[in-house]
């Protein structure tokens, strides 16, 4: 297979509390040096890798809301973007990170694939570095589309996962506006209000 025949699909932000969930695909259209699974490399090296990427390949980076996430759950916004993908890229083959295709057809899937094919490792890349880009920018761009202090939450530090700072956090302000509320019910409800 040549390498402008296969788009890698990986996502950041699924087993996060709060933000939206990025999914990237990426056709390279030329070899990258350095590429590796996302989370394997430094902020930096991650940022430098997402420029190179951008101009060196066809991509598509999709979101889901929180809102999204909590009224149709992660494996609807995940087929849903699996679909899109699929129509996008046309006249080729597809890998996925993990081990479910979420029945599309014609998506193939590997365990720890960001960690073993570049192009996944590439849409790995691509999904990490936009959702902490976002997440980030919450510190900074609250007041004015939220009315809350988003910041007192520190987002820019864990990017809305479950860190111990993060839980300490929504114990003592609750939900924000950006958490997805179906995960409060579903893995904090016990530890929070104990």
């Amino acid at each position: 297979m040549r390498l402008t025949d296969l788009v890698g699909i990986d996502e950041a932000g699924r087993g996060a509390l709060a933000g939206e969930l990025f999914i990237a695909a990426c056709l390279l259209r030329e070899e990258i040096l350095g590429i590796k699974d996302s989370k394997a490399l430094s902020t930096k090296k991650r940022e430098l890798l997402f420029k190179e990427i951008r101009a060196k390949s066809s991509y598509l980076i999709l979101t889901f809301s929180p809102t999204q996430i909590d009224n149709f759950g992660l494996s609807w916004c995940l087929k849903n973007a699996l679909l899109i993908i699929k129509a996008h890229f046309k006249k080729a083959e597809f890998l996925y990170d993990g081990n479910t295709a979420y029945k599309v057809d014609g998506i193939k899937t590997l365990v720890k694939a960001d960690s073993k094919v570049m192009q996944v490792a590439a849409a790995s890349i691509l999904a990490k570095v936009s959702r902490d880009r976002l997440m980030s920018n919450f510190n900074e761009s609250y007041d004015e589309k939220f009315g809350t202090k988003l910041a007192r939450y520190d987002f820019s530090k864990h990017k809305g996962y479950g860190s111990k700072a993060h839980l300490e956090a929504i114990k003592k302000f609750g939900l924000s506006e950006i958490h997805r509320k179906s995960f409060h019910l579903k893995m904090l409800e016990k530890n929070l209000f104990d």
